[in-house]
């Protein structure tokens, strides 16, 4: 198959195609910003295949040439990106995040007409965690529910897409419930029906999450620390390969896995 990746040559660009090239999975072609140092150019790094890179100004071009699109870029450039997916009748793999309720609603349409994955994160054992987040909520009632993300300090949304699907996930699962995004002042006491999501930001953290469910005497916490950005490349080439011959729909993570 043909992969195209935007944001070819950012961090997460880089990690997605060395996944995609120890898997044997060519990306022969890449798309940046306009005014980028490497567009119009061949890029030849180590281990990895030979990639042309396309200006995002070009993205139909580049998407003549591809069976589906990887994206990790930002939110207006994956909007863009998603619009071009469906003129050329290519699938996309989406892992950007921070998207509003409007914007996530321009993706389901979009999944009306290609197959569309998308997932805040492709990590397989942060959507382990989702389904362990679900039964712990529905085994443990009346525990009190709180979410503890950690990132990077150049991160620019919060809390992060994953934090806000394990919210949504507790949510779910327990019904009657709403979110409080971090605590300041005198407050009262907890609210019982309240999920608490709190965001750390500093250094170079790639990624941590904490759902804790806590209860009189005790507390039980489902953690899951991101060492590399390697597991999210993985699980993105892992969800491109999947997509291929789909038809056209809104698929997750969890069908990939087969969760």
């Amino acid at each position: 198959m043909r992969i195209v990746l935007a944001g070819a040559m950012g961090r997460m660009g880089e990690a997605i195609r060395k996944s995609a090239a120890d898997s044997a999975i060519p990306i022969p072609v890449g798309i940046e910003h306009s005014g980028h140092e490497y567009v119009g150019k061949e890029v030849h790094t180590l281990d990895m295949p030979h990639m042309y890179v396309f200006s995002s100004e070009k993205i139909d071009e580049a998407l003549s040439q591809s069976d589906v699109l990887i994206d990790f870029t930002s939110i207006e450039a994956t909007l863009k990106n998603i619009e071009a997916c469906v003129k050329a009748n290519v699938g996309i793999v989406i892992g950007t995040t921070g998207f509003s309720e409007a914007q996530k609603q321009v993706i389901v349409e979009s999944s009306k007409k290609i197959p569309v994955v998308f997932s805040p994160n492709m990590s397989v054992g942060v959507n382990v965690l989702f389904k362990l987040v679900e039964e712990a909520v529905k085994k443990m009632p009346g525990y009190d529910i709180e979410i503890v993300e950690l990132h990077h300090n150049k991160k620019k949304d919060s809390p992060s897409g994953t934090a806000a699907k394990l919210a949504e996930v507790a949510a779910q699962a327990r019904g009657g419930t709403h979110f409080l995004y971090g605590r300041e002042g005198i407050i009262g006491e907890r609210d019982k029906n309240e999920i608490g999501v709190m965001a750390v930001r500093g250094g170079d953290i790639v990624g941590e999450h904490t759902v804790y469910l806590v209860g009189n005497g005790e507390r039980l916490e489902l953690t899951h620390m991101a060492q590399s950005r390697d597991n999210f490349a993985n699980g993105a080439v892992r969800a491109a390969v999947w997509l291929e011959g789909k038809p056209a729909g809104l698929y997750t993570m969890k069908d990939v896995l087969g969760l």
